[in-house]
């Protein structure tokens, strides 16, 4: 604890010396006491990725979002570094692997097919709906979609980081998170949204909602969620790709509610 403070007002002191005194070394410092945020970053976003896809790309393209971060953070403001940080990695690295064409044109195909299913069926039964209803709309066997459900696993790691719409570059998490002040609009629409996400949330299965507070919010791999939940990996990023789906289907309604009452 006494180390941990120690570190925080020494690199209160980096922040001052470069933010105010524009001293280039308090600059690399700061970069180098924050690298493991980098590795903790990158190593969530591989979970799912093809092996095709190396650890040094996602780590060269963390760093870049770091030292954005670094540049770009207003320490004055008493916001989490980390936090902010994060967010820039993150958005860094899915850039980077989005410009690099990671997903083939089939496997997101695909992916686009199984979200606008769920997003279609749930509105019109305003329920959580079951594998076999999905085939069949789909017109394929439960056992071909769990394979689909497979093959797009990959896709799911970028959902929300995803333009909103081709043409645009704000993204879904844009609708989470605003750094400016809030406006009256802005809360409504954020209500609106937080109560739309909770009733999805609701509607998942159990065994989905366990995947995804286990992997968010407790912040555990994939393989460690099975071991918990004795099902194999394979299972799990199913679970953890119907999720998303059925999740990324409410932003996708909301999203068009919020641009038809602009």
């Amino acid at each position: 604890m006494i180390e941990q403070k120690q570190s925080q007002l020494a690199n209160f002191d980096l922040w001052k010396q470069w933010k105010e005194e524009g001293w280039v070394p308090a600059k690399q410092a700061l970069i180098e006491s924050y690298l493991p945020l980098v590795d903790y970053v990158s190593g969530r976003l591989a979970i799912g990725l093809p092996k095709s896809v190396s650890k040094e790309d996602l780590s060269s393209y963390g760093v870049m979002g770091l030292i954005d971060a670094v540049e770009k953070f207003d320490y004055a403001r008493g916001l989490q570094f980390e936090t902010y940080a994060s967010w820039r990695i993150r958005g860094s690295i899915i850039d980077g692997l989005r410009q690099g064409d990671w997903v083939p044109r089939s496997v997101r195909e695909k992916a686009k097919k199984v979200e606008d299913a769920y997003q279609k069926l749930e509105q019109q039964y305003l329920r959580s709906v079951t594998d076999a209803e999905i085939s069949a709309y789909l017109q394929v066997s439960e056992q071909d979609f769990q394979q689909m459900l497979q093959d797009i696993s990959i896709t799911t790691v970028c959902s929300i980081d995803d333009p909103i719409r081709e043409e645009d570059s704000e993204t879904r998490l844009s609708l989470l998170i605003d750094e400016k002040a809030k406006n009256p609009e802005f809360q409504v629409n954020e209500f609106y949204l937080k109560d739309s996400l909770a009733k999805a949330i609701e509607r998942l299965t159990e065994k989905e909602r366990t995947v995804v507070s286990l992997f968010y919010f407790e912040e555990l791999s994939l393989s460690e969620i099975a071991e918990v939940m004795s099902l194999s990996p394979s299972r799990i990023s199913q679970l953890h790709s119907k999720a998303i789906l059925r999740l990324k289907g409410v932003l996708s309604r909301f999203k068009n509610q919020l641009f038809q009452d602009t």
